[in-house]
């Protein structure tokens, strides 16, 4: 396959022409076309010019095993061959989903019972803003309707998860956010916190915040409240001490569900299977996909508590037979590529190793960025990261969006065969490498950046941006 796609006249050209890019600036794009990376294994990536790259972000944040695992691609032929599709609606079902199920709810937090199948993260928190409607209306109460999100959270792009996401750049000519969704504060010390406060101090206004939201709604239309454990594609924002505690007694004085979105989180890559339990996040409901699969199948799952459960089975009786599914929900294929995935990572110490690797690249960063003159900040935890810039430390100010500082350091950064991303509505960029990654190619992951971002300085210098 590589070889055809080498001996392909022009695949820049060909993909100008046509195929429609997600997350793109499209005018530009049809100007200078892709990077096409046809070849992957372990942490390191090959485009179709033969140049190679540290994958700093395991794809989207998901290839926690890393490329060419033949352990999976064997399994993915073998269940092709063998049952490559059947559904799972009227009580119909398959093995590998069954026997998935019960991996993932042996190692979910304590007290979830179920897991719906779907295809990406996207699609299951809009299952999961239905099931949490059906699990009100079950009630009796259905007026409790009103979702609440995080400014800078990130749950996906589809017309209910766009809407969940706290991002203007993915509302902005969508008609986004829908109505029913209300977004409240991110923990986002740097900017959202006030100087000398303490973790206490911030988590109590950004508690104080949230439950003035909910009165000025009023609690009794509200029915959930969806968290990433730790922020993602809004900034790799780690919420201060104490936060998941100040705000869980605010959603649970009015009754509101809570939804973890571990779709980045989930299956090891904050050290432990599930990042609920290592900040102290006590959900209802969460959602997986990504590091499932490792991302070799597209899968996603929304884990139900037996409280939910059981509401749900009982609403049976007023609403009949539970009308919601996808043609791939608990597709076999995926289901095998997951539980080989997750033997992978369990076989492999691959969790322990997150977090020691995790701990290592942090040390790393705040080695080569942390006197720097534009690092603002350096955050993360176990094998997740990001550095933020700032045209200023006294006081804290941002750069002009319009000079893309990010953006700039990525370019210099994959010319130097690292990759690593801009996030947006910020200049930061992060890391969410394999789990395989090692300590001789974080050196170098870390060490390649510093160097992109000392690239990008000199330019703001020559352009008379910034003086040393």
């Amino acid at each position: 396959m590589n070889d055809i796609l080498r001996n392909t006249p022009d695949l820049v050209e060909l993909d100008k022409k046509f195929l429609f890019h997600p997350f793109t600036a499209l005018a530009e794009h049809e100007k200078n076309g892709p990077t096409v990376i046809v070849k992957g294994k372990g942490v390191r990536l090959e485009d179709n010019h033969g140049n190679r790259y540290i994958d700093g972000m395991a794809g989207l944040w998901c290839v926690n095993v890393g490329y060419g695992r033949p352990e999976i691609a064997e399994v993915l032929r073998e269940q092709a061959m063998t049952l490559p599709y059947f559904h799972s609606f009227s009580s119909w079902g398959t093995d590998t989903p069954v026997l998935l199920a019960e991996k993932v709810i042996s190692n979910a937090p304590a007290g979830m019972s179920k897991v719906f199948f779907g295809q990406s993260g996207s699609d299951a928190n809009d299952t999961q803003v239905k099931l949490v409607w059906y699990y009100w209306n079950a009630l009796g109460r259905p007026q409790k309707k009103k979702i609440i999100a995080r400014n800078r959270g990130y749950h996906g792009v589809t017309i209910v998860s766009g809407s969940l996401t706290g991002m203007p750049s993915l509302h902005s000519g969508f008609d986004l956010p829908l109505p029913f969704v209300k977004h409240t504060t991110a923990p986002y010390r740097l900017w959202e916190a006030e100087p000398g406060m303490s973790d206490a101090d911030f988590s109590a206004k950004l508690a104080a915040d949230l439950e003035a939201l909910i009165l000025a709604e009023g609690p009794e239309t509200i029915g959930a409240m969806i968290m990433e454990p730790v922020m993602g594609a809004g900034g790799v924002i780690v919420p201060p001490e104490g936060y998941y505690e100040a705000i869980q007694a605010v959603l649970r004085k009015y009754e509101i569900l809570i939804i973890a979105d571990e779709v980045i989180s989930g299956f090891g890559r904050l050290g432990q299977w599930f990042g609920s339990p290592v900040v102290g996040l006590e959900p209802d409901l969460i959602t997986v996909a990504k590091g499932i699969t490792s991302a070799y199948v597209p899968l996603s799952g929304c884990i139900v508590s037996e409280k939910v459960w059981r509401t749900i089975v009982d609403g049976q009786a007023k609403f009949g037979p539970f009308g919601h599914g996808y043609t791939y929900s608990a597709h076999p294929l995926a289901a095998a590529a997951a539980l080989a995935n997750l033997e992978i990572i369990e076989r492999d110490g691959l969790i322990g190793k997150a977090a020691e690797q995790g701990a290592y690249m942090h040390e790393l960063l705040q080695k080569a960025f942390g006197d720097h003159p534009l690092v603002g900040d350096i955050r993360g935890k176990s094998l997740v990261a990001a550095v933020e810039f700032v045209a200023n430390k006294n006081p804290m100010t941002r750069f002009d969006p319009s000079l893309k500082i990010a953006a700039r350091i990525v370019r210099h950064a994959r010319d130097r065969g690292i990759i690593t991303r801009a996030l947006p509505h910020a200049d930061t960029i992060s890391f969410s490498p394999p789990f395989i990654i090692t300590r001789a190619e974080i050196e170098e992951m870390v060490a390649g950046t510093r160097a992109a971002v000392d690239a990008a300085m000199d330019d703001l210098v020559r352009e008379g941006i910034w003086s040393r």
